[in-house]
């Protein structure tokens, strides 16, 4: 992932666990720099995903997980329209520590409502001049 300007790579996901034949794919692996975080880009990079998922691939389920302790991913998933679907408890050991996993998913039945959501906000209408944005995506 790269901004427009810059020849730099400020961050990567990857589609994983995928099962095609179940219309279900997950978003994992997101690593963002520090100037990628929280920025239009990264939410702009999310929404493409998003809909090429639902849009070109035509699945029904498209699942976010992460590590119950990970609040800034936590917050992320809420924020771009996932819905909270509940913890595998001690779903894991990861770095010598029993990891709990949260689950987050948007359905196809989801998508329209979410996708026009972020369109809202991502419209340039919604940031002034400095690229500060107008409304925050949770008002959109």
């Amino acid at each position: 992932m790269q901004l427009h300007d810059s020849s730099d790579l400020l961050g990567m996901y990857a589609l994983m666990r995928i099962r095609a034949d179940m219309g279900s794919v997950e978003m994992g692996h997101v690593i963002y720099t520090r100037e990628l975080q929280r920025s239009r880009q990264a939410t702009e990079a999310q929404y493409l995903m998003a809909r090429h998922v639902f849009e070109d691939l035509g699945y029904r389920r498209y699942e976010w997980k992460c590590d119950s302790l990970n609040a800034p991913s936590r917050a992320a998933a809420l924020r771009l329209g996932f819905k909270a679907e509940g913890r595998f408890r001690n779903d894991m050991v990861y770095k010598g520590r029993t990891r709990d996993t949260d689950w987050f998913s948007i359905l196809d039945s989801e998508w329209p409502a979410v996708k026009e959501r972020l369109e809202t906000w991502l419209d340039d209408d919604n940031f002034d001049q400095d690229g500060m944005q107008r409304r925050r995506l949770q008002d959109c």
